[in-house]
Formats: C-alpha cells, sequence, structure tokens
C-alpha cells in the first residue's frame, strides 16, 4: 500500500532525516520510535504532503507521489498530526465533515454520501454521542477520537498519525489504540505513526522503525527489536536507569 525508498525529508538545505526506507501494507501498523527531535514529525508531514521530500521515492500502490495529483493523494492519505483545525463555533460533527473536504468540491457542499461517511467514522469512533457537542468544550481524549473519526471519514488507504496519544491518560490511551486496532484490521487501512510508549507501540505495531539522529538504526518486529538492550543503546540510557524505572 505504501512504499518509501531512500528518503530524505528536511526543511530547505536542513536535511533531518536520512535515507528512510521501508513498506506497508493495507492492514499493517508501522510505528516509529525515537527521541524528541530524531526526524519523526518531519517524516510523517513529508508522507502526508506537507513538505516536500529533499530526495527518494513515496510510492502508494504502486504509484509515484510525484505523477498524483493533489485531489488523489487527499483521498488516499489522511493525516492526524499535531496541529488542529479552527473549531471557533463548530460542533464535532462539523471538525469530522471536514475530513471530506477532496470529495466536496469548490464550493465545500457535502452530499448524502459525505455526510453518510462523517456518520460512520463517528459511529466507529465511538463519537456519535459527541456530534452536536461543540468540539472546544469536550474533553483531550474526546478530542483525540474526533480527530480521528475526521481522518477516517475520508475513507483513506493510508493513515498517518503523530503522537496520536499524547496528553492522554491510560485509558483513553488504551481506548484510543483499540479503535486504532478496529479500524486497521475493518478498513485495511495502513497505518503509519509515531509513539513514545514503547511498550504500548509493541502490542499494536506490526513492524517498528528506530529512528536516531534522523537515520534507521533498525526495522522489524517488536519483538525483535523492542529488548531491553536494544532500547538503552537506542535511546543512550544506563542499563540501571533502564532496570530502575522500566
Amino acid at each position: 500500500m505504501l512504499e518509501v525508498r531512500n528518503l530524505c525529508a528536511g526543511y530547505g538545505k536542513r536535511m533531518i532525516a536520512h535515507d528512510i526506507s521501508f513498506t506497508v501494507n493495507g492492514g499493517e501498523i508501522l510505528t516509529f520510535i525515537g527521541q524528541n527531535g530524531s526526524g519523526k514529525s518531519t517524516l510523517l508531514k513529508t508522507l502526508a504532503g506537507q513538505i516536500p521530500a529533499l530526495s527518494g521515492e513515496i510510492f502508494i500502490d504502486g504509484v509515484s507521489l510525484s505523477d498524483m495529483n493533489r485531489n488523489s493523494f487527499a483521498k488516499q492519505v489522511s493525516a492526524m498530526l499535531t496541529d488542529r483545525p479552527k473549531t471557533d463555533m463548530m460542533t464535532c460533527r462539523d471538525v469530522v465533515e471536514t475530513g471530506r473536504y477532496p470529495y466536496t468540491g469548490t464550493f465545500g457542499l457535502l452530499g448524502d454520501a459525505d455526510k453518510k461517511a462523517a456518520a460512520e467514522a463517528m459511529r466507529l469512533t465511538d463519537t456519535a454521542e459527541l456530534a452536536d457537542c461543540s468540539f472546544g468544550e469536550i474533553s483531550d481524549g474526546q478530542k483525540q477520537r474526533v480527530m480521528l473519526a475526521r481522518a477516517v471519514c475520508r475513507e483513506p488507504k493510508i493513515l498517518l498519525l503523530d503522537e496520536p496519544t499524547s496528553f492522554l491518560d491510560i485509558h483513553y490511551k488504551l481506548t484510543f489504540l483499540e479503535m486504532l486496532d478496529k479500524l486497521r484490521h475493518e478498513r485495511r487501512i495502513a497505518v503509519v505513526m509515531s509513539l513514545h510508549e514503547t511498550e504500548l507501540a509493541g502490542k499494536i505495531s506490526d513492524t517498528v522503525l528506530l529512528i536516531r539522529n534522523g537515520r534507521c538504526t533498525g526495522i522489524g518486529k517488536p519483538s525483535e527489536l523492542l529488548d531491553r538492550d536494544t532500547l538503552i543503546e537506542h535511546f543512550g540510557l544506563s542499563g540501571e536507569l533502564y532496570d530502575k524505572y522500566m
């Protein structure tokens, strides 16, 4: 579904991520794991088309990103990054429906199919009861679920998530990941995300990609890469500190 070959990403002449390659199939989750500033968010923004790749290639269903028009790309790739839409006077339903913009034409008018897709996305993410609530007045955990519904209602083939469990308590972290697990199986969506919590990443991911200083230091199954010694080396920890708190 998504193939990345020798991707270099950054801003202008400043390269942050170097020579990254991976493949994710439909229904699979690949998770970036690394320290703050390691290049995870820059990679996700590049995959989302928010910043141009410095070099390398990105393929969606075998088609190069460079050969796709913007609207076709937007229908296939949906992102839930750290930014949020301006939501003054918007209900949760309004926020979710903004995810349909690739389908609504110049004037942004929703058709019956768009409204149905938004309602189904809210059902899948257990946010239907929030439809008429003001987005600005709900909890952080509820906002994350609504933003997931917004990303899902586009009916994408690929879903990009940047630290989706940040600032959530353990209840909302686990609830969010359970929903994500259900979605990727039901919709066969290829998911690429970043997570700080290595234990959670190990339970939900099919593949993890370790990033340090913008470079891939390992890619494979969580059982192969998220062991004590690898994590100590990857995060630059002492064994004593790891054993005391992990």
